[in-house]
């Protein structure tokens, strides 16, 4: 039971709450922020110089969302109407997109175990289903955006509307580096989202984010949270990274559904959780809108994505102790590990050991954040970098070339699940921590060995947990996303027996094993 004192102090802080919020609502107004309907792109949209006016299916799209008259906020039900609103108008926009795809297994026979002969295996086929989210951007065009994990090997794709109404969607293209899928259905007068700015988010600030959690019956889900954080990378999801960080309540299904601020406009795509149930705990993780217009937009026009590329390695962060080792006035940006014979870098006379502190005047904080900002530039762009050679700073100007269309290519979580099996191990990033137990030199890179089946040809072979492999067949490995990328080219050629060099108790060890299948 809830004792006197108790409630006095809920009922004293709801009060206080009360009050700030609507002191907070007030000065929101008076800043003539809309808080009660959607904005249109009209010809201030940041698309305004990125396509050609017969080209704009945005600008005609915005017109099929009309904003709503300014209301002021008075009260607390006036700003819980405004909420309304916006979700009211927004919701239509969102689709369920549901998926199939036939799967071929092979079904393992203990008589293939016993003789070693694959032959005893038999090949069975299933129906797998899928379930995500997508969010209608033109209504011109029918095209709609989602993530490409939601559709990835997918064999044929569904998608329902608010109405209920349900058509079958073709792949316009995808970008596995970003996770960003665009989609295209024959439809007319689609109610379309305006897009936001993702540049212009604030820590702190309000979101709706709207979906089809769990199951179609949870279709148009609406949550509330704020917007926890900007510019989250290092969670292994994907090529490149640059999430925001939301608390609104996400579960799986939510993926490739909308964000969307006070304004009524898409600021990101919801693309993951971080999770030690499987369910929502406060940890969603949404692509800045302006990533998924820069992708949209090259996928519609070209077909694919181009990016920029450098050609270089990371040395090492730069942290306090590296600061002072290299006579650096601050522990900041990174040290160049390799420079790519040929490449860009190396034309603009880059060397290994640099360490790059600033790119175009904007300081670089970390390795991952500045990969993700070479890529997001077109290739022949020029950069200007800032860097200290020897101890001494100087500027090096750039001319970026193409990132290989192929050194972005990635698998679903199913595919490296069911290369695992096949494998019969498994593998993770070597991190500092693993290195200095593993007494590895800090130039060494590789995956470590985590978990292997005793009964694995791998085993059998020789291959043992915390083995580090560093080549699989002459190829240099850095990340897990490497090693399955490479495995999963290996599987589809015609080639029998995998070499892997691996490092165990500081020694160079080989070990082939045939990749049964």
């Amino acid at each position: 039971m809830e004792s006197s004192l108790e409630r006095v102090t809920k009922s004293i802080f709801m009060t206080l709450l009360a009050v700030l919020t609507l002191w907070g609502v007030h000065n929101v107004t008076e800043s003539n922020v809309n808080l009660s309907g959607l904005a249109s792109l009209g010809d201030s949209s940041p698309w305004d110089n990125s396509l050609e006016r017969e080209d704009s299916y945005l600008w005609e799209d915005s017109s099929k969302v009309r904003s709503s008259e300014q209301v002021p906020i008075l009260s607390l039900r006036d700003f819980n109407n405004a909420i309304i609103d916006i979700a009211e108008r927004t919701n239509p926009t969102v689709v369920t997109v549901t998926t199939k795809q036939t799967v071929k297994v092979r079904q393992r026979n203990p008589f293939s175990l016993f003789f070693n002969d694959p032959r005893f295996d038999q090949e069975r086929e299933f129906q797998r289903s899928g379930l995500g989210s997508g969010v209608i951007v033109s209504s011109k065009n029918g095209y709609i955006v989602t993530n490409n994990h939601v559709i990835d090997n997918a064999d044929e794709i569904i998608v329902r509307l608010y109405s209920g109404e349900e058509l079958e969607a073709t792949i316009v293209g995808t970008d596995p580096g970003s996770d960003v899928a665009v989609l295209q259905v024959e439809s007319k007068d689609l109610p379309a989202i305006p897009m936001g700015n993702s540049d212009n988010i604030k820590v702190g600030e309000m979101v709706l984010a709207i979906g089809s959690p769990l199951d179609e019956r949870f279709a148009h889900t609406v949550s509330q949270g704020i917007i926890s954080a900007s510019g989250r990378s290092y969670l292994g999801l994907n090529e490149f990274e640059n999430y925001i960080q939301t608390d609104a309540a996400i579960n799986p299904g939510n993926s490739g559904g909308a964000l969307v601020n006070l304004d009524g406009e898409l600021i990101g795509i919801n693309t993951a959780i971080a999770s030690r149930s499987g369910g929502s705990q406060g940890l969603g993780f949404a692509i800045p809108v302006n990533m998924v217009k820069t992708v949209m937009e090259a996928l519609i026009k070209d077909g694919r994505v181009s990016r920029g590329f450098l050609g270089i390695t990371l040395g090492g962060e730069v942290d306090q102790t590296m600061a002072k080792a290299l006579g650096l006035p601050n522990a900041s940006g990174f040290v160049v590990g390799d420079v790519e014979p040929g490449g860009p870098a190396e034309d603009a006379g880059l060397q290994g050991g640099d360490v790059i502190v600033s790119l175009n005047g904007n300081p670089v904080k970390e390795w991952l954040d500045f990969r993700v900002a070479i890529a997001s530039l077109t290739p022949g762009s020029e950069i200007e970098l800032e860097i200290y050679r020897d101890g001494k700073k100087q500027t090096v100007d750039v001319v970026l070339g193409e990132r290989d269309a192929d050194a972005v290519a990635s698998i679903d979580n199913d595919d490296m699940e069911s290369l695992r099996e096949e494998l019969g191990f498994s593998v993770t990033d070597l991190s500092d921590a693993m290195r200095g137990e593993l007494q590895l030199r800090d130039d060494v890179n590789g995956v470590v060995v985590d978990e292997i089946d005793q009964t694995s040809m791998a085993y059998r072979q020789g291959l043992r947990n915390g083995d580090v492999i560093t080549v699989i067949s002459g190829e240099r490995i850095e990340n897990t996303r490497q090693f399955y990328d490479s495995m999963i080219s290996f599987r589809d050629s015609d080639e029998e027996v995998l070499l892997l060099k691996i490092i165990r108790q500081g020694r160079n060890i080989y070990v082939a094993f045939e990749l049964v299948s």
